[in-house]
């Protein structure tokens, strides 16, 4: 069964000017940490600007949220260069890669406004092929039903490499699943510089940087526990700064508890763009393992975002029907009590769903589980509902289950229509205002500020004086009807 407590409520409102966009370095001055690999980066351009480079293309390699794809647009304003980016997640096989890049790489470039700019005066494209790790081969003679032309993916890049008059970046965050197989030759005809983590104090620079911006005071405990819950990811970090800043000018070290909060629900997204915009097994399994959360949870969240993000009919199809795979095997779990079958409805689905796309989408909204949702309401509904049978309880005298079956009704009935009776009862029993809210419900909301507001209930009882003093015996054997079951 899912365990509805570990899902955090909180939800994002992505509608809200993205601050990971807003403030990407506009320049390589501009990257946080990795010195070294700026400067790698920056020669090589220069090299390129001379016309004479020792490699015609860089491997940029390391973690999610390091700076490589931002570094690499970075450079490419510092020079001057235009840009052609490609990922190469949606580029799988020789032909789309000789169509976008190669096409690219051997001609010459225009700039925004239409004029000619010669390579022999410094114009320049700069192809970025992103996500190049998740290439993939089918070995030779194998039919699988699919397009054999996703065959080759590696090796036209490798001849566009070899053939091309523009400056070329791969950006991958495995190395050697670029290079494993038929990508051995990349090894020898690029130039590969690592990005690592930056250190914690320049994360809380950045961060501290976005707040004089935007004009809020954040404490300084917050920005570190953000820089060190973001384990190197900058973009992990600007996030969770905008989440605790959302509409505040003030944040103190009180919203380091939302963060608590935002740490599940951060890891289950994170897993989802690992699904939704990769094929890289190794890397889905490895979320999974980080989130350490329950299958039939998971799969709830792929069901509901999963027609959100694939558009095209056929991944939508193939995406669930690995789902519908994973879902018997879930189901054989719980009927057998059998946990092993946790691990192949995982790859079913996990892995099943990622490898189903054959195009690249760019949704980044995730969506909380309709369902989950439902259920939550529900739940949180039946909880208030127990809690003020209790209360009642005490007062009369009688069983909870007594008080639900067979007083409750009567009780929320008089509650609803009877506001000096609701006012008595909301101090008798101590009902907090959720309490309140609950027993009134939508139809009689109105009623809430009334019977919460101490000055309210005063002017009521002043006013209804004379009509309570007249009704007081008949009030009275109502009330006692009601408690002497």
């Amino acid at each position: 069964m899912v365990n509805i407590k570990i899902i955090p409520l909180l939800i994002f409102n992505l509608k809200m000017e993205d601050w990971t966009e807003k403030y990407r370095p506009k320049s390589l001055d501009e990257i946080v940490g990795n010195e070294k690999a700026v400067l790698e980066l920056r020669r090589w351009a220069s090299a390129w600007s001379k016309g004479s480079p020792k490699n015609k293309a860089v491997i940029l390699s390391g973690k999610p949220g390091t700076g490589k794809t931002s570094s690499a647009i970075a450079l490419a304003k510092d020079f001057g260069w235009t840009t052609i980016e490609l990922n190469t997640s949606d580029a799988r096989n020789a032909q789309k890669i000789k169509t976008v890049a190669t096409y690219g790489a051997v001609n010459e470039t225009f700039s925004d406004d239409g004029a000619f700019i010669s390579s022999k005066t410094g114009g320049r494209k700069l192809i970025i092929l992103d996500e190049a790790d998740n290439l993939y081969e089918r070995a030779e003679g194998s039919n699988t039903g699919s397009d054999l032309s996703d065959r080759g993916g590696k090796k036209a890049i490798i001849d566009t490499i070899q053939i091309t008059s523009q400056p070329i970046i791969l950006i991958v965050n495995d190395y050697y699943s670029l290079i494993k197989g038929s990508g051995e030759v990349l090894k020898n005809i690029c130039k590969l510089i690592r990005f690592y983590d930056p250190y914690p104090n320049q994360v809380v620079g950045l961060l501290k940087r976005i707040c004089l911006s935007e004009g809020i005071n954040v404490d300084q405990k917050v920005l570190q526990s953000i820089a060190d819950r973001s384990k190197g990811d900058i973009r992990s970090a600007v996030n969770d700064l905008q989440s605790v800043s959302m509409n505040r000018t003030q944040v103190d070290s009180s919203s380091l508890e939302v963060l608590g909060y935002r740490d599940r629900e951060k890891d289950i997204f994170a897993f989802m763009r690992e699904v939704f915009k990769t094929k890289n097994l190794n890397s889905i399994r490895e979320s999974v393992g980080h989130l350490d959360a329950d299958p039939n949870l998971l799969i709830l969240w792929l069901n509901e975002n999963l027609p959100k993000e694939y558009i095209d009919r056929d991944d939508l199809v193939n995406g669930f029907e690995a789902l519908s795979k994973a879902d018997i095997f879930l189901g054989r779990t719980f009927q057998c009590q059998e946990y092993c079958l946790w691990s192949y409805a995982s790859d079913i689905m996990n892995g099943g769903v990622a490898v189903a796309k054959t195009h690249t989408y760019h949704n980044d909204k995730y969506d909380f589980p309709v369902w989950l949702r439902g259920r939550k309401i529900g739940k949180t509904g039946f909880d208030v509902k127990d809690v003020i049978v209790k209360k009642l309880s005490k007062q009369t005298h009688l069983s909870n289950k007594k008080n639900k079956e067979d007083v409750f009704s009567y009780f929320i009935h008089m509650f609803k229509n009877d506001t000096s009776f609701a006012i008595k009862m909301k101090k008798t029993l101590d009902l907090t205002e959720n309490e309140v809210e609950f027993l009134l419900g939508v139809t009689h909301a109105s009623k809430l500020k009334q019977i919460m507001s101490s000055s309210e209930t005063e002017k009521l009882e002043i006013s209804e004086g004379k009509k309570e003093e007249a009704s007081e015996e008949k009030s009275d054997n109502i009330q006692q009807s009601l408690f002497d079951f």
